[in-house]
């Protein structure tokens, strides 16, 4: 009756000292349940490996380990913690620059290295795929994740948060059910993305700039990376003006300028509210920026409640959304 698994088992005969033996080998196969990709199904198997030994009348795992590109099977013994090992890179954070324009004012390499982010971002998600399924996927992951909305609702605000509470959250999900299916016909943007674009992944050195921490995946909707950064902007304005304004006005309006004449690409801003929603629970946190002055908070509360209730974002005039 089943017409679908996510593989086949191999059963294999071998013997040790002598002594025959059997087992049963598996890998994953790729497919559209969230596991595209190889990271995807060694988190499944790994997490099989340290947990099936726990569970009464459960199948005990006998190793764990990879194939290599000869077709050679290297095991993973002892295995308790990843890790990673990066360059190191030359620079400072891109947070220390918003700092200062705060203090001292904005210089023309300021503004000229955020129309270099809108044109980096421009070329990255020129870079498209056809597949819709990675695309939905993507968007799940938005709303329902860990690490965004839904996941931010449950884990970075108070229990009985008083200046957000229940009643507000519950409307807030209600409405991103109803965007959840209208990006559902949006999945011929799939695009290359950074996934976290934030002046704390950006170093820049002597005029140039790289990032750090690609995440949430290899491709998504483009509009996640552009409100990413251009939603700092407005949190350094808000910060000092209680608005859109002054010099992170002029950052904000060259960052989305250049980035939507280098491509074309209106509809970005048909698809951007819910990307929006994610980076201001974030910003907003009590837990993750304690902080802002509450007004700031209230600003961005404002802010995604209002995005939520139009069908496109009004970049030029986001104030009017944050207004009372």
């Amino acid at each position: 009756m089943k017409g679908f698994g996510y593989g086949k088992p191999l059963l294999v005969r071998f013997s040790v000292g002598g002594e025959g033996r059997e087992a049963v080998f598996s890998i994953m196969k790729g497919d559209k349940y969230g596991h595209q990709f190889l990271w995807d199904r060694a988190s499944i198997l790994m997490f099989q490996y340290f947990t099936s030994d726990r569970l009464e009348k459960h199948v005990r795992p006998l190793g764990l380990g990879y194939l290599d590109e000869s077709g050679k099977m290297i095991p993973l013994n002892d295995l308790s913690e990843f890790f990673i090992v990066n360059e190191k890179l030359e620079g400072h954070d891109y947070f220390l620059d918003l700092d200062r324009i705060a203090r001292e004012g904005l210089t023309e390499t300021d503004v000229e290295m955020a129309r270099e982010f809108a044109r980096w971002l421009a070329r990255i998600h020129a870079d498209k795929q056809a597949d819709p399924d990675l695309y939905w996927r993507r968007i799940r992951n938005l709303i329902g994740s860990d690490e965004c909305i839904i996941g931010l609702i449950d884990e970075a605000y108070p229990e009985g948060y008083e200046e957000f509470p229940r009643e507000r959250f519950e409307k807030l999900e209600r409405s991103l059910v109803r965007w959840r299916w209208k990006l559902k016909g949006y999945s011929h943007r799939l695009s290359a993305v950074h996934g976290d674009f934030h002046p704390w992944n950006v170093l820049v050195d002597d005029g140039d700039f790289r990032v750090l921490d690609r995440s949430r995946g290899e491709w998504g909707e483009p509009g996640g990376d552009l409100c990413t950064m251009g939603i700092n902007y407005l949190l350094w304005s808000l910060r000092k003006h209680g608005r859109l304004a002054g010099d992170f006005e002029i950052l904000y309006r060259e960052y989305f300028q250049t980035y939507l004449d280098a491509t074309g690409d209106s509809e970005v801003l048909d698809v951007m509210a819910p990307f929006i929603v994610f980076r201001c629970l974030v910003i907003a946190s009590p837990q993750w920026y304690p902080d802002h002055p509450v007004e700031v908070r209230r600003g961005l509360f404002r802010l995604m409640e209002n995005v939520l209730e139009e069908d496109s974002f009004d970049w030029a005039d986001v104030n009017r959304y944050m207004e009372v």
